[in-house]
């Protein structure tokens, strides 16, 4: 029920008209596929002892297929690690129906519908918030961390803790960093990791090494 209610969603005038924009006008590689054009919800089991937060859908990745970091080179870097990490079954996702299943863990993001050039503006991150504090709820039973891809899903989950755990943030707040860890007791540990974008994994920023240290680690934190 949740992820239609996310998939239906119109409250921000900004996304909504560029999403549909995209869906349009489509890009050139992709101009005979239906682009999905709406919210994204997350994806992976709602038992999951792990939840992977990224930034937003991108434009002709999750825009276009209906799933998050599915169709999309930093995709293609996050389930390849995820494969290795033994939480995904297959290392690469083209598709909602590719076949692609993950275990242990969901992957959703801070803002569910793609932005203009890859930046939601704060209100956009903050009126979406709603959604993901839902998700988080049904998924608390299980959940033992949270990695952060990137600054933005970093900041957003602060709000998130204080919403759905009732724990205020720590004064001043513990500033993102890749490799960081901010155990705060009643909540689920908190990961951070540089975002799998082709800005990072493409300068060497962000390597496969890199990536297989954190979910390593996210592993041993949810005691898999």
């Amino acid at each position: 029920m949740l992820e239609a209610d996310i998939a239906d969603c119109f409250a921000c005038p900004r996304l909504v008209a560029w999403r549909e924009e995209v869906a349009i006008t489509k890009r050139a590689a992709f101009r005979d596929q239906h682009y999905w054009g709406r919210p994204i919800p997350g994806f992976g089991p709602a038992d999951a002892e792990i939840a992977v937060l990224g930034l937003a859908p991108a434009a002709h990745g999750g825009n276009r297929t209906g799933r998050i970091f599915t169709g999309d080179r930093s995709g293609d870097v996050l389930f390849a690690a995820l494969h290795r990490a033994g939480l995904a079954n297959q290392p690469t996702s083209v598709s909602a129906g590719d076949g692609l299943a993950v275990t242990n863990l969901r992957i959703f993001a801070a803002v569910r519908c793609a932005p203009p050039d890859n930046k939601p503006l704060p209100e956009e991150r903050d009126t979406c918030a709603p959604w993901l504090h839902r998700e988080l709820e049904l998924i608390r039973p299980t959940l033992r961390v949270v990695v952060a891809l990137g600054a933005f899903a970093w900041q957003a989950w602060w709000p998130a803790m204080r919403a759905v755990y009732g724990i205020k943030p720590p004064v001043p707040r513990p500033k993102f960093g890749h490799g960081r860890l901010i155990s705060q007791p009643g909540a689920p540990d908190l990961l951070g990791c540089f975002h799998v974008s082709q800005q990072n994994t493409f300068t060497g920023k962000l390597t496969p090494a890199m990536l297989d240290d954190v979910f390593a680690e996210a592993k041993r934190l949810a005691g898999l």
